[in-house]
């Protein structure tokens, strides 16, 4: 009898309780944020955005509707102002700690720089390794020369394809140049060499198309069910990757240059994990090859453009890069605006990097979120700032040339991320785009092709954004 009426009380039972719940989360301290009803309550919606490759512009639609603080779901707020950025991700050096978010990037079962979630033990590592990534080491002869090589590789390369079918896929073959500039600094002299080697090259194809997102994105939420997960979404299949990092991590007597023999010298002065060297070797690649890759085909996309625009912009560059044949790359203003410019439009990390409030909560944006609150500020959005960038969806390279707001303009310019725990290869990043575009455009004239049809839509994966397509077929006409 008692149990028979326990049991019909069991649905009323969990309808008070549900809404007991209801009742605490609009009465939360995030409730009170601006943001649609429904992320008070649940994550489901951000949720399917993610797994459908369209946070970033969910998100940012939503800073259009609601302004610069937008809550996006029960325990999660989104901020995009220049001062959110400082305070998230700068405050104390290198921001608030990670989130598990950032676990999903182990490699090979073992934690890296990348993946490390406590700020003091990020900081340890990275004071061993920082030095290879600074500006001093990128400019380095045997640094540069390296990438410049690459360069030609690529340009050689398309101007062959030209020639035989007419027009060049530059989306693989710029993934081919990035993989070739990240392995020479990294494994000199057992870098790739994938625009002029099969071998490398498939290395290359393996890194550029496969699709992980959604597996990713389960593996995050629902950590108890990898096994079913992997079952119905197996994560990125990598043999040539992996077999590659592992026998060139081995190598005896790298260049002193490269990463891989401070890597070495740190792992026989103290007792690193067995799989260390390779993990964190494999980890610079991969965040090495896509952005670098992606960053560049939207660029080169865009100066391809058939418009009087893009054409005077392509011509503006041409004629500052043939006037100035032996100009340090780096001091050649209008390409310094062209490459900021389309990391401005098309970052390559466009999306939110999660990070946790500290416990005692914070005050951001004039807002108090409490201790344990997941906080993050999207690129994408906070670089369309029509304020700071005025026409903020229009490619203006001229925009960087101007005293006026360059301050501010540099401020809120995060396609790097901020902090300690920013892009550790941005010098290396922008290394290797000015050489590629110096390479192409003091030489040739690019446009797209009449056979060009897929879609150049910036589509999210797991922290990166590439082109829907997969494919930018371009024309290089030689002018010189």
């Amino acid at each position: 009898m008692v149990i028979s009426y326990t049991v019909g009380l069991l649905p009323y039972l969990l309808a008070v309780a549900a809404l007991i719940g209801l009742i605490f989360r609009l009465l939360a301290p995030l409730a009170k944020l601006p943001g649609p009803w429904y992320t008070a309550l649940t994550s489901l919606v951000l949720n399917y955005h993610e797994f459908t490759h369209g946070r970033t512009l969910y998100i940012h639609r939503l800073h259009q509707k609601y302004g610069p603080v937008v809550r996006l779901a029960p325990n999660e707020v989104s901020f995009s102002t220049a001062d959110a950025v400082k305070e998230i991700y700068m405050s104390g050096g290198s921001g608030y700690d990670k989130t598990e978010f950032y676990s999903l990037f182990t490699q090979f079962r073992t934690r890296t720089l990348f993946s490390t979630l406590p700020r003091a033990d990020h900081s340890y590592m990275k004071r061993y390794m920082a030095d290879r990534y600074a500006n001093t080491s990128v400019m380095k002869p045997e640094v540069l020369d390296g990438v410049s090589s690459h360069a030609k590789d690529f340009l050689k390369k398309c101007l062959e394809g030209c020639a035989a079918v007419s027009y060049a896929d530059i989306y693989i073959h710029l993934h081919c140049f990035a993989l070739d500039g990240v392995t020479h600094q990294l494994f000199h002299p057992y870098g790739t060499h994938a625009n002029r080697d099969e071998k490398d090259f498939r290395l290359a194809k393996e890194m550029s198309y496969h699709d992980s997102l959604k597996s990713n994105f389960a593996l995050y939420y629902m950590p108890w069910a990898s096994d079913v997960v992997h079952y119905f979404n197996p994560p990125k299949p990598a043999p040539l990757t992996n077999d590659y990092v592992l026998k060139s991590s081995a190598g005896s007597s790298p260049s002193p240059f490269s990463l891989l023999s401070k890597l070495q010298a740190q792992a026989k002065a103290t007792s690193m994990p067995p799989h260390y060297v390779p993990a964190e070797c494999k980890d610079h690649l991969a965040a090495g090859v896509d952005t670098t890759g992606d960053a560049l085909c939207f660029l080169m996309y865009q100066l391809s453009q058939p418009t009087l625009e893009s054409e005077r912009i392509q011509g503006s560059l041409r004629k500052e890069l043939m006037e100035n044949p032996s100009t340090p790359f780096d001091r050649l203003p209008y390409l310094d605006a062209v490459v900021k410019e389309g990391l401005r439009c098309f970052p390559p990390i466009p999306m939110s990097m999660p990070r946790y409030v500290p416990q005692g909560g914070s005050t951001i944006e004039a807002h108090h979120i409490p201790g344990g609150t997941i906080v993050s500020c999207q690129v994408y959005t906070v670089h369309k700032d029509p304020g700071v960038f005025p026409q903020p969806l229009e490619f203006q390279p001229e925009r960087w040339l101007d005293a006026q707001g360059e301050i501010e303009r540099n401020r809120w310019f995060s396609a790097f991320g901020a902090g300690g725990r920013g892009c550790l290869g941005r010098h290396l990043a922008m290394a290797e785009m000015k050489l590629l575009l110096r390479e192409v455009y003091s030489q040739c004239r690019t446009t797209v092709s009449d056979q060009m049809n897929s879609d150049m839509e910036m589509e999210d994966q797991i922290i990166a954004s590439r082109p829907k397509g997969q494919c930018c077929k371009l024309v290089f006409e030689k002018v010189v």
